[in-house]
């Protein structure tokens, strides 16, 4: 059983703790980092915003992340021990990959290999804040956050709304505590679920009628508790 896990949403939003909490928590479970294919910074544009493009796709060598992830599907075990990852043999069937970061739903080629999209949202003030806490490997110049920061994450929202992905939705105003929880249970019932259907009909026990718990899928639209206009 192999499941690919997006944590995905705006800058400042939670996905790096996130991720830390469910790959402590999950079996067989592997990480990769987006952030690790920046292109050098050399060969970051300046856009008409006049600001050095981080936030774009372009910004990304987004070929040699599909690349990882291709050879975390053709040979998980080999994978996980090449990152220093010991299968649990209690769950030797059941192998992880969880990919973080800002723009994950941004490049087709990786949108259909989810199994499960998350999308990690603070208010525009909120994020505002967390950024100017954080101190980043290239210093953020003045203005950054309302002249591209900010317009980016709403462009690339609105695009993956508007191509129709279905994500989760998480409230990144949550104690860690309560996302790790909410996801970690809705990870454990989408492992449950393939379990059951990967069983043979006569093992199957009958699921309960209604609607199951957990986040579910939602096809995207924005959050009326999360306003993210300036």
């Amino acid at each position: 059983m192999k499941l690919i896990v997006g944590i995905g949403g705006m800058t400042n939003g939670g996905k790096t703790t996130l991720t830390n909490s469910l790959l402590r928590a999950l079996p067989n479970c592997c990480v990769i980092h987006q952030d690790d294919f920046f292109k050098p910074q050399d060969q970051i544009a300046v856009g008409e915003d006049g600001f050095k493009q981080w936030d774009v796709l372009e910004s990304l060598d987004m070929e040699a992340m599909l690349n990882t992830v291709q050879a975390w599907l053709s040979s998980p075990r080999k994978f996980a021990r090449a990152h220093g990852v010991s299968v649990q043999p209690e769950a030797s069937d059941t192998h992880i990959l969880l990919l973080e970061g800002f723009l994950l739903y941004s490049y087709k080629p990786l949108v259909d290999l989810y199994s499960r999209r998350y999308f990690l949202t603070v208010p525009y003030e909120e994020c505002k804040w967390r950024r100017s806490t954080r101190n980043y490997t290239v210093p953020d110049p003045p203005g950054l956050f309302d002249g591209h920061v900010w317009p980016m994450y709403q462009k690339y929202r609105q695009e993956m709304e508007a191509n129709g992905v279905e994500v989760v939705y998480l409230d990144g105003t949550k104690s860690r505590e309560e996302l790790f929880r909410e996801v970690l249970e809705d990870i454990q019932n989408s492992l449950l679920n393939h379990s059951q259907e990967s069983a043979p009909s006569s093992a199957r026990p009958a699921r309960p009628q209604g609607p199951g718990r957990g986040c579910g899928h939602r096809t995207a639209r924005p959050a009326a508790s999360q306003p993210d206009i300036v």
